[in-house]
C-alpha cells in the first residue's frame, strides 16, 4: 500500500518522482518545527501509472502528441481533449481506492478536503510550472474525492500544460502526476508571501498579498489584494486595496463568491502584529529551504496555516562576495554586447584577462563599483562615463545613490586617482599620424604569429603555464597606454566635434557622418570582405545551387566537385583565415567559431549574392568616403563665414583628421584578443581529445563546464568527478533562461533606469541615438544570426550585436538593439556604414513585431511604429 499513498509525514526528500514537486514541498514543510500545515496525504505517481499503463489508445495518442510542435495548436487541443476523456473514464485501480479509503478513515471521511495536482516537473528550482494543473476545493465524501483525483490526473493534459512542457523541453511521457488530498481550512483571510520582493528582487524586502476568504480569488485575479512590505522586522510599506469580493467554502461542498460589506471593503486584511508574525514564518521557511520562497498561507482564527511553498525561479542570482558589506555591481555583458550566459571556461578566461574587480552570477560577469560610488570624485567619473555609454545604467545607479541608505559616501577625496590622467598625457603626445595605427596593428599581428608557432610544442601542464604566460602578453597589448590613447583621441575628437558643431552651426551629431568609411576598421572590413566572397561565387550557378542545400560542415571539401568550386572554396578559406575566430558571443571562448562551423556563413554569402551587384563592397566604401568628405568640406566652408572662422575651421579640421585616422582602430584590440583566445582554445581541445580517449570525459566539449584551474587539475591527474559536469550543465540551462539586469546589489535588488527625455511622440520607443539619420522600412526581428533572411533595405531589430553580426550590416538600412552604448561595436560600425541606429531600447524585440513598418530616428534616439 505504501508506495501508492503516502502521508505528508511519511515522505522524504528523495521521493520527487513519487509525489511531485508540490507534494515533496508539503512533506518538508510539515517537518519544520512550529509551522502549521493542514494534514493530508499524496496519491503517488505509481497510482497514475497503474491507471493508464494498460490503455493502448492512451499510449497511441501520447505518441502522436510527442510528434507535434508548439505551432500545431489545433491538433494539440484535439489530442489533449481525447487524452483527458480517456483518463476520466479509466477505472481507478482497486488497490489505489483501498489505500485512499484507509487514509480518509484516519483523517475523517466527513471532513472537507482540497484535491490538488502535483506534477513531477513542477515547483522545481528551475521550472515552476505554477498553475499548470488543476486544484479543487472543499470536496466532501470518498466518491467525490476519487472523482476529483481522476480530474487532477486529466489536468496533466490541459492545452496550457502540454504547451508549457513543449516550450520547456519536457517529454510528456516522462512527466507523471501525483494528487494531494489535504484537509480544508476555512480561512478568514489568505494570500501569498514572497520572501524576496517580486518587483525589485530585493532579498531583504518581504512582500505579502492578503485578501479575505480563500486564496483562490487572489490566484485567479478575481480580487485586488492588500500588499504589505516588511524589511528587517519592520513594516516599510502598506497598500490597502478595495476588496469587493471574497470566495468562501459552502457547507455542502464547493465554493461560492460573496460580496463584502461596504464598511469592510477598505479594511486592512491583516493587523500589523499578524503581518510581522507571518513575515517571521516566511523567513523561517526560507531558511529551511535555503532559497527565496513563494508561499501560500491561510489565517484561521489566530493561526497561520501554510498550504504551499515553492522556490521563486525568476530571481537573478546575487554576485558572490566574501563579506557582509553592501555592494553594487554593473553588468559586463551590457558593456561587451553579449548578455547571454557564459560557460565556466569562458568566464574564467575573461576573468584571467580583465584587471577589473569582477564577480560571477547566473553565468554572467559583474563589476563591483561600490568603491567608485563611495568617493565623490570617482563617482562622477563613473557616472559621466556611464551617461555616455548607457544612460539606463547611469539612471539605475542614480536611483541607488539618491536613496542615500545603501552606499556610504566617503568625504570629498581630492586625491582620488583620475583614470583618464595617464591617457591625457599620452593624448597630448599623439600626433595626427596614421602610421601609429599601422605600427600597433603590426605589433599585435607579429605577437599572434609567435604565439601560434610556440604553442605547437606545448602540452599537458606545460600548455597551461604557457597560456597563463601568454595572457600576460595579451594584457600588455590590450591595455597598452598608447593603444588606448589612440582610440580615446578619436572618441574625444568626436565629442568635441559634436559639441562645437552644435554650438557654432546648430548641427547635431556631425561626427557620425564624418566617421563613414574610415581606414583600418577590422570589423567593418570584414562585412565588406564577405561581399567580395559573394562576388567570387556569383558566376557559378552549380556552386550556388549546392550551397542552398548544404546541411553539414564538410561542404568545403565537396565544393571542388563543381565548376568554380575550387575558387569558391579558396575564397571562403581565405575569409576564414582572417576572420574565422569570430562568432556570435565571441568573448566566451567556448562558443563555436566560424572556422569550427563554416556553414554559419553560408546564409550570409547567399544573401549577399541575392541582394547585391558585383563589386558592391568597393562602391559602398567609396560612397561612404565621398559622404564624409562632402560633410567635412561643408562644415569647414560654413565655419569660415563665422567670426574667428579661420581659427575655428583649422581646429575643426585637426579634430576631423583625428577621427578619420584613429576611430577605425577602436575595433582592433578586441579582434587581437579574440584571435588569441581561438589559438588557446584549439590547443585546449587537443588536450580534451586525449581526456576523452582516456575515458576521463565523455566528449571534448565537457571541458567547457570546468574553470581553467579545474581543467589544469584534470589534465594533471587524469581524474574527474563527472557529477561536476552534469551539475554545471544543468545550471547553465537554468542561467540561459534568465535575463541579466544592468545593475544588481548585494541585496539582490535590480533597480531599473529610465530615459529622461521630453517632447517625443506619445507611442515612441525611446533609446540612445548612436548614428544619425531618419529611415523608414520593414523591421526584421532576429535573435539568432543564423536565422537572418534579410532583404536590402530592412531594419535589423535584435537584442545585441557584437562584431560577428557585421556581415549583416551591409544588407540593412537601420539598426535597433536592446543593449548598447555610444562606443559599442554595433554603434561604431553603424556610423561607419552610415546606418541610422538607436540602441538601448528596452524590450525592442518584443514591442516591435517582425515585418512591421517602422521609422528610426537615429539623430533623436527614438522609433515610431507606423
Amino acid at each position: 500500500m505504501s508506495s501508492l499513498v503516502l502521508g505528508f509525514q511519511e515522505m522524504d526528500k528523495t521521493q520527487l518522482l513519487l509525489v511531485g514537486g508540490k507534494g515533496l514541498n508539503l512533506g518538508e514543510l510539515s517537518k519544520i518545527q512550529g509551522i502549521q500545515v493542514p494534514e493530508g496525504f499524496c496519491v503517488t505517481t505509481v497510482g497514475y501509472q497503474k491507471a493508464i499503463e494498460q490503455n493502448e489508445t492512451f499510449q497511441a495518442l501520447l505518441d502522436q502528441l510527442t510528434l507535434l510542435k508548439v505551432e500545431d495548436r489545433d491538433q494539440i487541443g484535439e489530442i489533449s481533449r481525447k487524452i483527458r476523456q480517456i483518463i476520466m473514464e479509466v477505472k481507478i485501480p482497486s488497490d489505489v481506492v483501498k489505500a485512499v479509503t484507509h487514509y480518509l478513515s484516519q483523517f475523517g471521511e466527513e471532513h472537507a478536503y482540497a484535491v490538488r495536482s502535483s506534477a513531477t516537473a513542477e515547483d522545481l528550482p528551475h521550472a515552476s510550472f505554477a498553475g499548470q494543473q488543476d486544484t479543487y476545493l472543499n470536496i466532501i465524501g470518498k466518491e467525490a474525492i476519487l472523482q476529483h483525483i481522476s480530474k487532477c490526473w486529466a489536468s496533466l493534459f490541459t492545452d496550457r500544460a502540454v504547451i508549457y512542457r513543449m516550450q520547456n523541453g519536457f517529454d510528456h511521457s516522462q512527466v507523471y502526476l501525483s494528487v494531494i488530498v489535504q484537509r480544508m481550512v476555512f480561512p478568514h483571510a489568505s494570500g501569498i508571501l514572497f520572501t524576496a520582493d517580486p518587483i525589485t528582487s530585493n532579498r531583504k524586502l518581504l512582500s505579502i498579498d492578503a485578501s479575505f476568504g480563500l486564496g483562490e480569488a487572489l490566484v485567479s485575479s478575481l480580487v485586488s489584494a492588500d500588499c504589505y512590505k516588511v524589511k528587517e522586522n519592520k513594516i516599510v510599506d502598506q497598500m490597502i486595496a478595495t476588496k469587493k469580493l471574497a470566495i468562501y467554502g459552502r457547507n455542502e461542498g464547493g465554493t461560492e463568491t460573496h460580496d463584502i460589506a461596504p464598511d469592510q471593503q477598505e479594511k486592512q486584511t491583516l493587523t500589523d502584529q499578524q503581518i510581522l508574525q507571518l513575515a517571521r514564518i516566511g523567513r523561517q521557511i526560507e531558511t529551511y529551504f535555503s532559497c527565496p520562497q513563494d508561499i501560500e498561507w491561510c489565517l484561521v482564527d489566530d493561526t497561520f496555516y501554510i498550504v504551499q511553498s515553492r522556490p521563486i525561479t525568476t530571481l537573478f542570482p546575487i554576485p558572490e562576495a566574501n563579506d557582509q558589506e553592501n555592494h553594487v555591481y554593473i553588468s559586463v555583458g551590457h558593456q561587451q554586447m553579449m548578455t547571454d550566459a557564459m560557460k565556466p571556461l569562458g568566464l574564467s578566461f575573461f576573468l584571467l584577462t580583465t584587471p577589473a574587480p569582477m564577480r560571477k552570477a547566473g553565468g554572467r560577469l559583474f563589476v563591483d563599483v561600490t568603491h567608485q560610488l563611495a568617493s565623490p570624485v570617482s563617482r562622477n567619473n563613473l557616472l559621466n562615463a556611464m551617461g555616455q555609454h548607457d544612460p539606463l545604467l547611469k539612471d539605475a545607479l542614480m536611483n541607488i545613490i539618491e536613496r542615500g541608505d545603501f552606499i556610504k559616501s566617503l568625504p570629498n577625496d581630492t586625491t582620488a586617482p583620475n583614470p583618464t590622467r595617464g591617457n591625457t598625457d599620452m593624448l597630448a603626445q599623439i600626433e595626427n599620424n596614421p602610421s601609429i595605427v599601422s605600427d600597433l596593428i603590426q605589433r599585435s599581428q607579429t605577437s599572434i604569429e609567435e604565439l601560434k608557432q610556440n604553442i605547437q610544442t606545448k602540452s599537458g601542464s606545460d600548455l597551461f603555464d604557457f597560456i597563463l604566460e601568454d595572457i600576460q602578453e595579451l594584457k600588455k597589448i590590450l591595455f597598452d597606454p598608447q593603444s588606448s590613447a589612440v582610440f580615446m583621441a578619436a572618441i574625444n575628437a568626436s565629442t568635441w566635434i559634436n559639441e562645437k558643431m552644435n554650438e557654432w552651426l546648430g548641427e547635431k551629431n556631425a561626427a557620425d557622418t564624418l566617421s563613414q568609411s574610415v581606414p583600418n576598421n577590422i570589423t567593418s572590413e570584414m562585412g565588406l570582405a564577405l561581399l567580395d566572397v559573394a562576388d567570387v561565387i556569383r558566376p557559378y550557378p552549380g556552386v550556388i545551387d549546392y550551397l542552398q542545400h548544404v546541411k553539414d560542415d564538410n561542404f568545403l571539401n565537396e565544393l571542388i566537385k563543381f565548376g568554380g568550386g575550387q575558387e569558391a572554396r579558396d575564397a571562403i578559406i581565405a575569409f576564414l583565415n582572417k576572420y574565422g575566430m569570430r562568432c556570435a558571443g565571441e568573448i566566451d571562448i567556448t562558443k563555436t567559431r566560424w572556422s569550427e562551423k563554416p556553414i554559419t556563413l553560408v546564409p550570409m554569402i547567399l544573401g549577399n549574392i541575392k541582394n547585391f551587384e558585383p563589386n558592391t563592397s568597393k562602391r559602398k566604401f567609396e560612397q561612404g568616403q565621398r559622404v564624409a568628405l562632402k560633410k567635412e568640406q561643408e562644415l569647414l566652408d560654413r565655419l569660415k563665414q563665422l567670426p574667428d572662422g579661420e581659427q575655428k575651421a583649422k581646429e575643426t579640421k585637426r579634430m576631423i583628421d583625428r577621427i578619420r585616422n584613429f576611430i577605425g582602430y577602436r575595433e582592433y584590440p578586441k579582434y587581437g584578443m579574440i584571435h588569441r583566445y581561438f589559438v588557446y582554445k584549439q590547443a585546449l581541445l587537443k588536450e580534451a581529445e586525449q581526456l576523452a580517449q582516456a575515458g576521463v570525459i565523455l566528449e571534448k566539449e565537457d571541458i567547457y563546464y570546468l574553470t581553467f584551474e579545474e581543467l589544469l587539475d584534470v589534465v594533471r591527474t587524469n581524474k574527474l568527478d563527472y557529477q561536476i559536469i552534469n551539475k554545471r550543465r544543468d545550471e547553465y540551462k537554468l542561467y540561459e533562461k534568465l535575463t541579466p539586469p544592468r545593475v544588481i546589489t548585494s541585496d539582490g535588488e535590480t533597480p531599473s533606469g529610465k530615459y529622461k527625455r521630453e517632447n517625443l511622440p506619445a507611442e515612441a520607443l525611446v533609446g540612445l541615438p548612436v548614428s544619425s539619420g531618419v529611415i523608414e522600412g520593414r523591421a526584421r526581428v532576429i535573435l539568432n544570426m543564423e536565422d537572418a533572411d534579410l532583404e536590402d533595405g530592412d531594419i535589423l531589430v535584435t537584442s545585441y550585436t557584437d562584431p560577428s553580426w557585421t556581415p549583416l550590416f551591409v544588407s540593412i538600412k537601420g539598426l535597433i538593439t536592446e543593449v548598447g552604448g555610444l562606443m559599442t561595436h554595433g554603434a561604431v560600425i553603424a556610423r561607419e556604414y552610415g546606418l541610422p541606429a538607436v540602441v538601448g531600447v528596452e524590450n525592442a524585440t518584443k514591442l516591435i513585431k517582425d515585418r512591421q513598418r517602422i521609422r528610426v530616428h537615429g539623430t533623436e534616439g527614438y522609433i515610431e511604429i507606423l
